[in-house]
């Protein structure tokens, strides 16, 4: 025993630069870790008697933030596309939250007829809307189309959502106090609207494409917001995080596999579908941003968007154009 605690100890002497690389790295590889999970929405806010809305909740932050609404006790309708997906995800969310007040409809972002059959079912069948969260969304796609012939990001990410949230305003209005929340991108920090082209004949280009989708996502609040001031309504956009989710599916297979390698040993660090969930759930239940409209949020605080994604005009100029698209001008 003696023999092999000297040994040990001499091992240890003898390589104490590595141990001390590796401890100091290691240390480093834990802080960066919990800085990029980003903040937690810290509200104790009950949602028994309210409705809440969430397209694409079967999986990543919408699966989480599902299951956080259901465990506050609110009606949580999942509207998602997959339906199959979307039973299994119900059926875990009323087990993990003991609430059996957890629906599944159907919705496909894709087709602006799926849209408005969804919307119908709302008005006909919930009494009330209390919050919507505009969640779904497709990453770095090829070059395809809506049923409507529409580019697919721009098509999902935000005609679908427009149209959704416009066909129920009336419920939202009817329930205020309510809020709209629209899930955006870091992304639009580099995005621009292509107005004179904008399904991207000319020059697609699937990053190019999804900067558009999610600057959209930001001016579309925007300008939601101003629209609906006075009515109890409030609108709420935001970054998630980079999160650890299937929405970069399209992006990783198109990478060369020394890419994908470096990728798959980076995604540990990078936020948890729970953890990319809090700054959605921070605007949609936290009661200080009850009198708050039109902001964009990341890690739970407001924080100031690119300058393109202040736009009032250009806000206002794809509001119009969108309108007209989905047939509501």
């Amino acid at each position: 025993m003696q023999n092999y605690a000297e040994a040990l100890k001499d091992f240890v002497k003898t390589h104490s630069v590595v141990f001390t690389a590796a401890f100091v790295t290691g240390l480093g590889l834990v802080g960066l870790r919990q800085w990029m999970a980003g903040a937690s929405c810290r509200s104790k806010a009950r949602l028994e008697g309210k409705t809440v809305l969430i397209t694409g909740a079967n999986t990543g932050i919408g699966k989480e933030t599902a299951l956080d609404m259901a465990q506050r006790g609110a009606r949580v309708i999942l509207a998602c596309r997959d339906m199959t997906r979307a039973h299994i995800a119900a059926d875990e969310i009323r087990q993990k939250s003991g609430n059996g007040n957890v629906v599944v409809k159907k919705l496909d972002l894709a087709s602006l007829q799926s849209v408005r059959d969804l919307a119908k079912d709302i008005q006909q069948n919930e009494d009330r809307l209390e919050i919507l969260i505009n969640n779904a969304g497709i990453m770095m796609c090829p070059k395809w189309k809506t049923e409507e012939g529409f580019e697919m990001q721009f098509g999902v990410n935000h005609l679908g959502h427009f149209l959704l949230t416009n066909c129920l305003l009336d419920q939202l209005k009817k329930s205020a106090p309510s809020r709209i929340v629209v899930v955006s991108s870091l992304a639009h920090e580099r995005g621009r609207i292509h107005f004179d082209d904008i399904n991207l004949d000319k020059d697609y280009r699937p990053e190019r494409s999804y900067r558009q989708s999610k600057l959209a996502n930001v001016l579309f609040a925007r300008e939601l917001a101003a629209r609906l001031q006075g009515t109890g309504v409030t609108v709420y956009s935001l970054h998630p995080g980079v999160i650890r989710t299937e929405l970069g599916r399209h992006l990783f297979s198109s990478l060369a596999l020394w890419k994908r390698i470096l990728f798959s040993l980076f995604m540990w660090i990078i936020k948890s579908p729970r953890e990319g969930a809090q700054t959605t759930i921070y605007c949609a239940v936290d009661e200080s941003l009850s009198n708050q409209s039109g902001l964009y949020y990341s890690d739970c605080a407001p924080k100031t968007p690119a300058p393109q994604a202040r736009d009032d005009a250009a806000a206002k100029r794809l509001w119009d154009l969108s309108a007209s698209m989905v047939g509501l001008a």
